[in-house]
């Protein structure tokens, strides 16, 4: 009966986390949108692009119906995101800190929901770790082609990398046998701060040079 009720407590926290990254990612990437002067459909496009392209991609390499095919709630997520933005659109398009906090929360959810799915499958955990990393940070990019920019995660920041350390921290928390939700809380966590660290102290990889 305890298994039972852990399982059904694991399912219901990664349903929120599902929905909480969702709406984040959306409403980082209406944001954007709304800085370029989208019309409104334009930037509900782009924020619903941010919040299920990674899933899509990863949901295909992994031989599965997308995720966001098999329930609207995720597209109402998007719309919910939308209207956040309209009615805050002050505060939220005209600051880079909300977009930021946004686009990290996202972040950090997504991959481990990423993580969370390819483990169930059966994948091995270094498949796991990338294919998390893959549904935190291709929404990110599709957004920034869409809204002609070069990718967040190829000109700056800790973004990739601090996915697969989120993802190291949930294969340790695993091998301690911690209880699900822990490895979840803990991995989102861990990437939410190395995010949030990487940019106050400005870390990040050499760029690459032409000579």
């Amino acid at each position: 009966m305890e298994d039972i009720i852990q399982i059904l407590l694991s399912v219901r926290f990664v349903k929120i986390i599902e929905v909480v990254g969702t709406i984040c990612f959306a409403i980082s990437g209406v944001r954007l949108a709304a800085a370029k002067e989208f019309d409104w459909f334009g930037a509900f496009v782009v924020g619903f692009v941010t919040a299920i392209g990674g899933g899509t991609t990863r949901d295909l390499l992994l031989d599965v119906t997308p995720f966001w095919m098999l329930n609207i709630e995720y597209l109402l997520c998007s719309f919910i995101g939308l209207v956040i933005v309209i009615i805050y659109s002050r505060k939220l398009v005209s600051l880079d800190t909300p977009f930021f906090i946004f686009d990290t929360i996202g972040l950090a959810l997504f991959v481990v929901v990423g993580i969370e799915k390819t483990v169930d499958l059966g994948f091995p955990f270094w498949v796991a770790i990338v294919m998390g990393t893959i549904t935190g940070i291709v929404g990110g990019i599709i957004r920034d082609i869409l809204i002609h920019e070069i990718p967040l995660v190829f000109r700056k920041e800790v973004y990739a990398l601090a996915c697969v350390f989120g993802g190291f921290v949930y294969w340790l928390c695993l091998q301690l046998n911690f209880s699900n939700p822990v490895c979840e809380i803990s991995a989102s966590i861990a990437i939410f701060l190395a995010r949030v660290l990487a940019v106050k102290y400005r870390w990040g990889l050499p760029k690459m040079k032409d000579s």
